[in-house]
């Protein structure tokens, strides 16, 4: 059995900072979208997919330095908070490995990045070797393949693997994938409704995680 950890909002709580720099950075380029309209069009999808709506929106391209300064920028608020992992979710890991189960990360955001949010927390080198990028695979989420590349690299099956999310995106992915998806809505901003209709198992406590875990097995 195989547990796939998405990483922004599940393991690291970044997706407030993240798309407060994100709505800052789009209003600096004449898109009047705040950090709600952010967190409900891009949460969850990688940078490319994020440029291309973007785009789309403002019917031109963004500056040829528009990811990177964002990036920095982003980075740096991490650093300044400084990031901290999501309430419950180490003691959640501790459990799910002490009963066997193999875990990895999947996340719609690049390996530099995760390399800095997961490094703050604490947890780049207790995944290290086990985590995926979108970066890795044609397409992103909502898109299946990354959380099938994660899958294969770890030498699981699909059907015996259950992710983690808490994104909309992350969940269909998830299903896509035929895995079992479990959807943590403990964060203030979260759409329970929609992440269940999506197919996800809801739950708001990262202590209730390892039993819903082990009731795939």
């Amino acid at each position: 059995m195989l547990v796939i950890f998405d990483c922004d909002g599940v393991l690291v709580d970044s997706e407030p900072l993240a798309n407060t720099c994100f709505a800052r950075a789009l209003q600096r380029e004449g898109l009047d979208w705040n950090v709600e309209d952010t967190m409900q069009r891009l949460m969850g999808r990688s940078m490319k997919s994020c440029v291309e709506i973007v785009e789309g929106e403002l019917g031109r391209a963004l500056p040829a330095d528009f990811v990177d300064r964002l990036q920095a920028d982003t980075m740096q608020a991490f650093r300044d908070a400084p990031l901290r992992t999501v309430p419950g979710v180490v003691e959640a890991i501790d459990a799910i490995e002490a009963a066997g189960i193999a875990t990895c990360v999947a996340s719609s955001g690049s390996l530099d990045k995760m390399r800095v949010t997961l490094g703050i927390t604490g947890l780049w080198s207790r995944f290290e070797g086990r985590i995926f990028s979108s970066t890795q695979v044609s397409r992103g989420k909502p898109f299946p393949d990354l959380f099938l590349h994660a899958a294969i690299e770890m030498n699981e099956q699909p059907f015996d693997s259950v992710v983690v999310e808490d994104s909309l995106p992350g969940i269909q992915a998830a299903r896509a994938a035929g895995m079992r998806a479990l959807a943590y809505v403990g964060a203030p901003y979260s759409d329970a409704e929609a992440l269940r209709a999506a197919g996800g198992r809801t739950f708001d406590s990262m202590s209730l995680l390892p039993m819903l875990a082990w009731a795939g097995r």
